[in-house]
């Protein structure tokens, strides 16, 4: 990302009453293209979600981290994506970017998408100052591997100093490696990133799977719904035909029971014509 100039940081003066940092300077594109790709279309808004509470869980890009007010804003740094738990969002808004004095931590994990542009800092200015302000984990993900050397590198903080975090090549070549600060995998799927469930290896839920998953919900329900009905439909069938045999078994007996009487008025009118014949 593009370090900010003298003018940059002059443009942007403090609220009255509080100190706010000014905005990040505008993206150079190929740093826009990559965000885009990434964050735009929701993956930061869903694990956001999949974290938890929005009143002390802060999911941001593309504002300042400062150890303290006093520090050279000029030497500060804005990440891709930045991760903290047990914080104050609303203190974050206020200063328009994450002070760790005001906060009492830095961000528990950091991650930076790899461009032309940026590269090069992301490996080595970025990388100083993440571990200088005590960024528990950093991580880096490069769509093709061309910039970074490799499309996923995270990296955690041990006394002072970033360390690998262990990573498994997956069938196909695509990589994943665990974070203990999220508590989720991150996977590469082609050019793309995944924050994935260890428990289950899918990706958090996003508002398109959950709909996907709702709608799939609704379908099985109408489904047994369909089914009830038809059984239903069924068994009254069933017994719509049930009564006609035992209708039609009643009208048999009454026939029957007609012919009988008949015979035996015929049978008694026989008898009688018989008894009356000379």
């Amino acid at each position: 990302m593009t370090t900010p100039t003298s003018d940059a940081i002059a443009e942007a003066a403090p609220a009255p009453g509080r100190f706010r940092l000014p905005d990040i300077p505008e993206r150079d594109p190929d740093e826009v293209s990559q965000f885009d790709s990434l964050f735009k279309h929701g993956k930061s808004r869903d694990l956001a979600i999949h974290l938890g509470d929005p009143e002390t869980t802060l999911v941001e890009a593309d504002r300042w981290i400062v150890p303290d007010a006093s520090f050279d804003k000029r030497r500060a740094r804005y990440p891709d994506l930045l991760v903290a738990f047990d914080v104050s969002p609303a203190e974050y808004e206020a200063s328009n970017g994450y002070i760790v004095s005001e906060q009492g931590k830095a961000p528990d994990f950091v991650l930076e998408v790899a461009s032309p542009s940026t590269a090069h800092r992301d490996l080595n200015e970025k990388r100083d100052f993440y571990a200088s302000i005590g960024v528990r984990e950093y991580w880096r993900f490069d769509r093709t591997g061309e910039h970074y050397g490799t499309r996923l590198y995270g990296e955690r903080l041990e006394g002072g100093v970033y360390g690998p975090i262990p990573r498994d090549e997956l069938p196909g070549g695509d990589l994943q490696s665990y974070s203990p600060a999220l508590g989720l995998n991150l996977r590469t799927e082609g050019e793309e990133l995944r924050f994935c469930d260890p428990a289950t290896g899918q990706p958090v839920a996003s508002f398109e799977s959950e709909r996907a998953r709702a709608d799939a919900a609704e379908a099985e329900r109408n489904a047994e719904r369909a089914q009830v009905n038809a059984e239903r439909a069924r068994a009254n069938a069933a017994e719509a035909e049930r009564d006609a045999e035992r209708m039609r078994a009643d009208m048999e007996r009454a026939r029957a029971d007609t012919a009988e009487t008949r015979l035996h008025e015929l049978e008694e009118q026989l008898r009688r014509q018989q008894q009356s014949s000379p």
